[in-house]
């Protein structure tokens, strides 16, 4: 790979790269320019790029040569957007088809509550083992991915919808390809600048990375109350019976309905019964209105 590549052409033959070279702000209809002639108008660095692109498309490609050509901010950078797309985009997408997946079958059926299980265990470990700092940020494991894909392939059994099936386990496949090649950019990229970093510039990096992402991650996030107070609105509890059943007043209930309104920006009881499915507050057999 090298500058002289013709990005759109690239992109044809490698269709998965087109969400990589857009976390550089390089969107589709980029005509017949190179890849160092798309670097030069949007003053990214060339190394940089070529870089990342061969960590995806070789598995043996050893960048050694080019780490003194950029900075390390800018592998911190990149994996940042990396992260934001595997929460917001690749694990939401794994949700929109395991949801009415789990929902449109039997709501007894235990092996699917289990799976459901499943995922938001992954799902809440992702996000745990993505808010390390960069110095303790080991290999995302995988296992439990592929457990869950291979369950579903394997050992499912009854009435099922094929179609969610496939759906389900061709968006997991793509996150899992994401979190291999999440594990090579560690390997190859970010731990051999980082072994040229003191503590103290280490630390300032972690702001950019781990710190930033917290912060996004809990200014939407509900409290263990808020979840508790959701849990009895989709019950079709009444606000003087939630207030009764947590020995708190009327107006904190009341509170706290406004907070869980303003953070899901859901107000009707069937939003937010979804919203408590699919964020695993209560599963689809348990009784909700």
């Amino acid at each position: 790979m090298n500058k002289n590549v013709v990005l759109s052409e690239l992109l044809t033959e490698h269709s998965e790269l087109i969400p990589v070279v857009n976390r550089f702000g390089i969107k589709l209809g980029v005509g017949e320019k190179t890849i160092g002639k798309i670097c030069l108008e949007n003053d990214l660095n060339i190394n940089f790029i070529l870089a990342i692109l061969n960590v995806y498309l070789d598995e043996e490609y050893d960048p050694d040569e080019d780490l003194d050509t950029f900075d390390v901010s800018l592998i911190v950078d990149y994996l940042k957007r990396t992260v934001e797309n595997y929460m917001q985009v690749l694990v939401p997408n794994i949700e929109k088809h395991f949801t009415p997946f789990i929902a449109m079958n039997d709501g007894e059926n235990k092996e699917l509550k289990l799976l459901h299980k499943m995922f938001y265990q992954f799902k809440s470990g992702l996000s745990d083992h993505l808010q390390q700092g960069l110095e303790h940020l080991s290999d995302y494991p995988n296992e439990l991915l592929h457990d869950l894909k291979n369950i579903i392939i394997k050992h499912i059994s009854g009435n099922y919808n094929q179609n969610l099936a496939y759906a389900v386990i061709f968006s997991i496949t793509a996150l899992e390809k994401e979190l291999h090649i999440y594990n090579r950019l560690l390997k190859k990229l970010l731990r051999p600048k980082l072994r040229e970093l003191d503590s103290e510039h280490i630390e300032d990096l972690n702001h950019t990375f781990s710190d930033e992402y917290k912060s996004r991650g809990s200014n939407k996030q509900l409290t263990n109350r808020e979840i508790e107070v959701l849990k009895l609105i989709v019950q079709g509890r009444l606000n003087k019976e939630i207030a009764d059943k947590l020995n708190i007043s009327l107006n904190t209930v009341l509170s706290h309905r406004k907070n869980i309104i303003s953070k899901t920006g859901i107000k009707t009881v069937s939003g937010l019964t979804f919203y408590c499915i699919s964020n695993g507050y209560v599963s689809p057999g348990d009784h909700v209105v």
